[in-house]
C-alpha cells in the first residue's frame, strides 16, 4: 500500500472539506481524543510533590504510550481494510482528519479579512486564537507578523510533517506523529508542573519535526521566485530562533516576503526579546497575509506533485 497515495487522498480531503462543524459536533476529532488520553496519564503520572527525575521519566512512560497507542490504532485499522486501490482511499479518509491545512488557511484568512479593512479589535481576537502572544499589545504590523509566523511554522507542524511521516509509514506513521505533536502542545511547555513531565514530549517533537520543518522551509523558497535568498536566509537566521525546528520555514517565509518576522514578542506575564530573523527587512503588513497564503498554496501543489509521483513510483 502507498503511504503516498494515502496522503495525497488525505490532503485532497481535507483541502476540500476541512473538518466540519456538524462531525466535530457528533464525533469530537482525533486530536481531541488523543488530548483525552494525554490529560488522563497527567492527572495520574505528574504527582504534585515528585522529585523532576520521577516526573522526568514518568513524562517519558507518558508520552511512549500515548504515541505507542496512537500507532498502533492506525496500523490495526490498516491492516483490517482490503488490499489495492480502494485500501488507498479508505486509508487516506482515515487519515484526513490527521493534516490542518483547510483549518490553518480558514484561521489565518480570519486574522487577514479585519486587518485588510482596519479592524483591529476583530483581527486582535482572531490572532488569539493562533498564537499565545499578548494581541491587546499588538499593532497592525504585530498582529500582521504573528499569524505569519503561526502560517509559516503550522505549515510545517500541521500539513508537511503528518504527510512526511504518512507517506513513509501509512496511517501509522501519520497517526504516531500527531500523537507527537499533540503531547507537546499540550504538555511540552516549561511551566512548573510540566518542564520535567514533558520533557520527553518536547525533544521527541523537536526529533519528529526535524526533517519536516527543513522541507518546508526548502519548499517555500523553491516556489518564492528567489531560492538563493531563501536559502541564505534560512541558513543565517534559522539558528536564531528559540525553536530548533521552527526557525527554518519562518526564515524562509520572511525572505519571500521581503519582511521581518520573530523578534521581541509580550506574552500575558512576560516579555521574550527575541532576536529577528531576515531582521534587515521591513515590518510586514496586511497584505503580506494574502502573499503568505498565496506562498503556501503554491508549497501545497508542488508537495501534491511529489507525492503523486512517489506514488506512480
Amino acid at each position: 500500500m502507498s503511504g503516498a497515495g494515502i496522503m495525497l487522498v488525505a490532503l485532497g480531503v481535507d483541502l476540500f472539506l476541512g473538518w466540519p462543524k456538524p462531525l466535530f459536533g457528533a464525533i469530537g476529532h482525533p486530536v481531541t481524543w488523543i488530548g483525552r488520553l494525554i490529560s488522563l496519564l497527567d492527572d495520574w503520572l505528574n504527582l504534585d510533590g515528585t522529585e523532576d527525575k520521577d516526573r522526568r521519566m514518568a513524562g517519558v512512560a507518558a508520552a511512549l504510550a500515548v504515541i505507542l497507542a496512537a500507532a498502533l490504532v492506525g496500523g490495526l485499522v490498516q491492516f483490517m481494510l482490503p488490499g489495492g486501490l480502494l485500501a488507498v482511499v479508505l486509508t487516506g479518509l482515515f487519515a484526513w482528519p490527521l493534516i490542518a491545512a483547510r483549518s490553518m488557511y480558514d484561521h489565518v484568512q480570519a486574522v487577514a479579512r479585519p486587518l485588510a479593512s482596519g479592524d483591529l479589535g476583530a483581527a486582535r481576537q482572531a490572532v488569539a486564537m493562533i498564537v499565545g502572544r499578548d494581541p491587546a499589545q499588538l499593532d497592525q504590523a504585530g498582529i500582521a507578523r504573528a499569524t505569519l509566523e503561526s502560517l509559516s511554522e503550522n505549515a510545517s507542524d500541521g500539513v508537511i510533517a503528518p504527510l512526511f511521516w504518512g507517506a513513509l509509514f501509512g496511517l501509522p506513521g501519520i497517526a504516531a506523529y500527531k500523537a507527537i505533536n499533540t503531547l507537546d502542545s499540550m504538555i511540552g511547555h516549561r511551566t512548573p508542573r510540566h518542564e520535567a513531565f514533558g520533557w520527553a514530549a518536547a525533544r521527541i517533537d523537536d526529533l519528529a519535526n526535524l526533517i519536516p520543518a527543513r522541507l518546508t522551509g526548502l519548499l517555500f523558497a523553491a516556489v518564492s521566485g528567489n531560492p538563493r535568498e531563501g536559502l541564505a536566509c534560512m541558513l543565517a537566521d534559522a539558528g536564531k530562533h528559540r525553536s530548533p525546528n521552527a526557525g527554518w520555514p519562518e526564515a524562509a517565509m520572511a525572505a519571500a516576503l521581503g519582511v521581518r518576522l520573530s523578534g521581541p514578542r509580550t506574552y500575558e506575564d512576560h516579555v521574550s526579546d527575541e532576536p529577528w530573523v531576515n531582521g534587515l527587512a521591513r515590518d510586514p503588513m496586511a497584505a503580506d497575509i494574502g502573499r503568505g497564503l498565496d506562498l503556501g498554496r503554491k508549497a501545497l501543489i508542488v508537495t501534491s506533485a511529489l507525492l503523486a509521483i512517489a506514488w506512480l513510483i
